[in-house]
């Protein structure tokens, strides 16, 4: 608000997707909200992560809170269990389709109308300026389009990351990501931070979105940076919205944005005609202005900043998985060229050569304006009673389950006919080049890809025509909006497929309310959580049993990685890269594998067992590892 921000992102306890953040309780954000509204500043909540089924009664006792209490003016959200929820509370806000839910394309707005709550698409920031107009060309009336224009990137689309869940139970679409995207990996003789991205800056481009009239807003991506970084950030693009044809305030913005204590920034695919590669593996990746590096002996080291340092002060030594990293805090203003001496604790060893950088600061002037906001706050509670207790969210399980019907395997090859003979079905991917090789059989069933950019919709539309043509009915979505890409009255049978994240039953309920057949489970999901869905789910559904399931989908390799060559993290995990279409599909060199609990499975109401058929790259060898992913994760307590 000091900086003239026109609307704010608040993320909560739960159902935010930056959990590590501090956040909000309810009276916080109350009163928060009172100032903001006084200030004619828009308030909007962060509910946008993955909703699990034992979630749901929480999910609506929270936007009725809110509802209540904060009235804030819109929720953010991805998962589709979110709109059923805010039908059922009669939440008053406006409804944000996050850019975790990768609304990639012009066909998405088209089915987004069928939800006229739905107000707002924040659009992946991969999308170039040419894409961006694509998507504001097919918006349809009172739905608007949010464009990041400053922060952080994620290697993978985002929605399509599963990285550090794979590797470690912290699901990112969960809001629990510990990015290990930004590692260093070594692959040959190479050990660098190969897929550990720069910081998106549009900066003086960054005009060009104004003369867009459905581009409403313009998004800073910072929820987890200090005040320093936000306010210099806001105030940068303040001036290049309001004042950026005067030379001299674009020159001043742009000294705001290199103080601003981000990572080096990227322009990244925002011009089509001169794309940049995020990934620079010779320049720092960790945000934050350096500042020197650690000189001294073994025993004693210091700083000689390149610049004055003022009381309170961040800096971080290193990086998280550096020998020696820590987080410093300055007490006492060091001069530009003077020293900053460092001592050895038990867990904390500074060595000589390490970078040193800036990562917060509090100026005197920032302060002064922080304290005037926070004495104007008041109290944090609510100007009524508030009734906590939300309608219960009840679900019609699919009622044509039978223990005595037989589940359907299914093999998922990259060309047709790989699976024939070895299942019960065989599917194949079906990108915008058209179906691989083979003749086209009408049992086949077709899978869609889990990302699709503007200029492959009109490809992707073709090749699926042809395959209608073939007589084929039976076809796997993997973003919930392909379901536009099909002609109308197709007769097809469309299931919603694991890339939808689809992990609980009023999410299916909304699938079933737009003609989904049936839904493939989020592989994100533990044992209870997975029986759960089953059972509840208003749809017939279907797990992924086996196969390399990706840890991520990009649109971007780094310059140093060879695709279709085995790479090793710092603790020996190993994958590889390989083009499909447009994007890098980055695989572990282990299968996901839970064919052992089939039964189980089974017995819970699954009718659809799917198998990922993914080709070896010569000289690689899958490792005999176990592949549950979360199947442990612990029981839950589980609501109805």
């Amino acid at each position: 608000m000091a900086a003239g921000a026109d609307a704010i992102y608040c993320g909560m306890k739960r159902f935010s997707a930056r959990m590590a953040a501090r956040n909000f309780d309810p009276a916080e954000l109350a009163a928060l909200t009172r100032l903001a509204h006084a200030k004619g500043v828009r308030v909007y909540l962060t509910l946008n992560s993955l909703i699990k089924d034992q979630e749901l009664g929480e999910l609506t006792r929270s936007l009725k809170t809110l509802d209540q209490s904060v009235r804030p003016d819109a929720v953010i959200f991805q998962d589709l269990a979110v709109i059923e929820a805010a039908r059922r509370v009669g939440f008053r806000g406006e409804l944000h389709l996050s850019t975790l839910a990768n609304a990639s394309f012009p066909g998405t707005l088209k089915l987004l109308a069928s939800w006229p709550e739905v107000t707002r698409v924040v659009v992946p920031r991969e999308l170039n300026i040419d894409e961006i107009k694509a998507m504001a060309a097919a918006c349809p009336a009172g739905t608007g389009l949010e464009v990041f224009v400053h922060g952080a990137l994620c290697y993978g689309v985002s929605g399509r990351c599963y990285w550090s869940s794979f590797l470690g139970g912290k699901s990112g679409l969960q809001g629990r990501c510990v990015q290990p995207c930004r590692r260093r990996y070594r692959q040959g003789d190479r050990r660098q931070r190969m897929f550990s991205c720069m910081d998106l800056s549009l900066d003086v481009l960054v005009k060009v979105l104004a003369d867009i009239d459905q581009v409403k807003t313009w998004k800073i991506e910072g929820r987890k940076k200090g005040p320093h970084y936000v306010y210099y950030t806001v105030a940068a693009y303040k001036m290049l919205r309001d004042e950026g044809r005067d030379p001299r305030q674009k020159k001043a913005a742009l000294a705001l944005l290199g103080r601003a204590l981000g990572r080096k920034g990227t322009h990244y695919t925002f011009l089509p005609q001169r794309p940049f590669n995020p990934i620079d593996t010779d320049s720092r990746t960790g945000s934050g202005l350096f500042v020197g590096a650690l000189k001294g002996a073994a025993d004693q080291v210091y700083l000689v900043p390149n610049e004055t340092l003022l009381p309170g002060d961040v800096l971080r030594l290193g990086y998280e998985d550096d020998a020696g990293h820590g987080v410093h805090r300055v007490r006492r203003q060091v001069p530009k060229g003077g020293r900053l001496h460092f001592k050895r604790t038990a867990g904390f060893s500074p060595r000589k050569g390490t970078a040193v950088l800036l990562i917060d600061r509090r100026e005197p002037g920032l302060q002064t304006m922080i304290d005037a906001l926070d004495r104007s706050v008041g109290s944090g509670a609510p100007e009524k009673k508030i009734d906590v207790v939300g309608p219960v969210m009840r679900i019609t399980p699919y009622r044509g389950r039978s223990r005595n019907i037989k589940p359907v395997e299914m093999g998922v090859s990259r060309s047709i006919g790989g699976s024939v003979g070895r299942f019960d079905q065989a599917g194949f991917w079906l990108d915008s080049d058209g179906p691989p090789r083979g003749k086209v059989r009408k049992q086949h069933w077709v899978w869609l890809p889990p990302v699709l950019w503007p200029a492959e919709e009109v490809a992707l539309r073709g090749a699926l025509d042809a395959v209608i043509k073939h007589g084929c009915r039976h076809f796997v979505v993997n973003m919930p909006w392909q379901r536009a890409l099909f002609p109308p009255q197709s007769n097809c049978k469309i299931w919603a497929g694991p890339f939808c994240n689809i992990a609980n039953a009023a999410a299916a309920q909304t699938l079933a309310q737009q003609g989904f057949s049936g839904v493939i489970a989020s592989p994100e999901l533990d044992r209870e959580e997975f029986f759960h869905f089953a059972r509840q789910s208003p749809l017939p559904t279907g797990i992924v049993l086996s196969g390399l399931w990706p840890f991520c989908v990009s649109r971007t390799l780094g310059t140093t990685v060879v695709s279709n060559t085995l790479f090793a993290s710092p603790r020996g995990e190993q994958g590889w890269a390989r083009q499909y279409g447009s994007n890098y599909w980055v695989f572990p060199n282990w299968e996901l594998d839970i064919r052992r609990y089939r039964a189980e499975l089974a017995r819970a109401g699954y009718s659809l067992f799917v198998h990922l058929q993914e080709p070896l790259p010569r000289k690689i060898t899958l490792k005999k590892r176990e592949g549950l992913w979360n199947w442990r994760g612990g029981k839950v307590k589980l609501e109805t």
